[in-house]
């Protein structure tokens, strides 16, 4: 269960509302059942995994929809800060699901089997947690923290409480990423020595236009804002807003970080950095938002390097595939002795330069298909096997794109003793891979 100090603290400003009201926008092209309108399981009673949705804001909406398309799927209770999202949730859900403003009540009162986080990335730590310590298997968009600390604490959570999980990288269901693991793991390229993740996007000047408003009725701010800081209600901050904001995701290194990095972290299985060193700034956004708008990223594993490029200035990208007109693009590019393979999510090309192309055979498929990313955690928690996506497997991951902030907003290059979970690098850099929560919110002990 949640702390208890912390459940018992503020209880008349707590009731108010909570969960987080928006969440990421969808950013991978996963593997997804064709999405339902509202519920419509058929499967018996007996048979039926009831969910729990904390935050029922635009990304939620959507992940209502991918797992009410299995019909042994329930969602039983909504929970959201803003009545108008939590009115369009309920709705969503097929109108019979319980209703919370407090995500505590929910996880204490409700009978539901799992719960899915779906809110603003500053909150997923701490409701992960406390629906892991209620005993609750824990669907959780990404990223799964912001601090290395986090990061640790809901993969702990996890295994000590012998939970299921699943962490919203739907793009890791996706044949291509399977069969470029592959290839990377076969052997064909060589000896790998680099790999360059990068994505661009066309943002610029930016999406926000205003600074604060007027608090709209049946919403609870204090909640939405929950652990960070203090500041005045902003429109544009909500429903996906948060994502340009550092005190709720730091940089889009923790938007499209995890899908794109995800592919390098799979093939390469190198677990935690050994240093990362970061730069970048705001060179072309214009808008009233806080973060970055370009950042190199370079991470020294034990036998290779990877780099993270990303900038909002532009929408061209050097991925092989990429269409000519604006918007988002990304590849994923491993460079070895025998030749390099570049990939994106849904196709891969092969340049080989120490064997020829006849002598290049793939292998046989090795890592079988996806049910689906949302089906893979429905029968996780049927058969209490995890999901391929799990939090343990995420934390190398998490731990890098946690880093990849810790040496930016430090100025420094840093280092990580796996072991010890700990920077190593000035008191400012280790004070910024903690996370530090407005009161009376703190990280739970386990």
């Amino acid at each position: 269960m949640p702390d208890p100090e912390t459940r018992n603290l503020s209880r008349r400003t707590f009731l108010k509302g909570s969960s987080a009201v928006a969440a990421a926008a969808a950013v991978g092209a996963g593997v997804a059942p064709k999405r339902l309108r509202a519920q419509t399981s058929t499967a018996p009673p007996s048979e039926r995994i009831r969910l729990g949705f904390i935050g029922t804001g635009g990304r939620a909406l959507g992940l209502m929809g991918d797992f009410l398309a299995y019909p042994d799927v329930e969602i039983a209770a909504v929970c959201d800060v803003f009545a108008e999202n939590l009115e369009k949730g309920a709705q969503r859900a097929g109108g019979k699901a319980e209703k919370y403003h407090d995500f505590r009540d929910l996880l204490e009162k409700s009978k539901v089997d799992a719960v899915v986080v779906a809110t603003p990335p500053h909150w997923h730590p701490l409701m992960g947690i406390a629906a892991l310590q209620a005993g609750k298997d824990v669907y959780c968009e990404k990223p799964i923290g912001l601090y290395p600390d986090e990061i640790r604490a809901m993969a702990k959570a996890a295994r000590v409480n012998k939970r299921i999980t699943q962490v919203g990288t739907q793009i890791h269901a996706g044949e291509n990423f399977r069969r470029a693991v592959e290839i990377v793991r076969s052997g064909a390229l060589g000896k790998i020595m680099n790999v360059r993740t990068n994505v661009t996007l066309n943002e610029a000047p930016g999406p926000i236009k205003t600074i604060e408003g007027p608090v709209p009725a049946g919403m609870d701010w204090d909640m939405w804002l929950g652990p960070i800081k203090k500041r005045p209600y902003n429109p544009d901050m909500v429903n996906v807003g948060h994502r340009y904001f550092k005190d709720c995701v730091h940089s889009w290194i923790n938007e499209l970080g995890p899908h794109i990095m995800d592919l390098a972290i799979w093939a390469m299985d190198p677990g935690e950095p050994k240093s990362v060193s970061a730069t970048g700034g705001r060179f072309a956004i214009q808008d009233k938002s806080d973060i970055p708008d370009t950042v190199d990223v370079l991470y020294e594993y034990d036998n290779f390097t990877m780099t993270f490029v990303h900038t909002m200035c532009n929408g061209y990208n050097f991925g092989f595939a990429s269409p000519p007109d604006k918007g988002r693009r990304l590849s994923v590019i491993f460079h070895g002795t025998n030749g390099t393979l570049a990939a994106d999510y849904g196709s891969y090309k092969l340049y080989l330069e120490g064997i020829s192309e006849e002598d290049f055979k793939p292998k046989i498929k090795t890592i079988p298909p996806s049910p689906g990313h949302q089906r893979e955690f429905l029968d996780g928690i049927k058969t209490r096997r995890q999901p391929m996506c799990n939090f343990d497997y995420h934390e190398p991951l998490g731990i890098a794109l946690t880093l990849a902030h810790v040496a930016l907003f430090s100025g420094e290059k840093v280092g990580w003793d796996s072991e010890k979970g700990e920077v190593i690098g000035s008191k400012a850099a280790k004070r910024l891979a903690r996370a530090s929560y407005r009161a009376p919110w703190k990280l739970p002990k386990l």
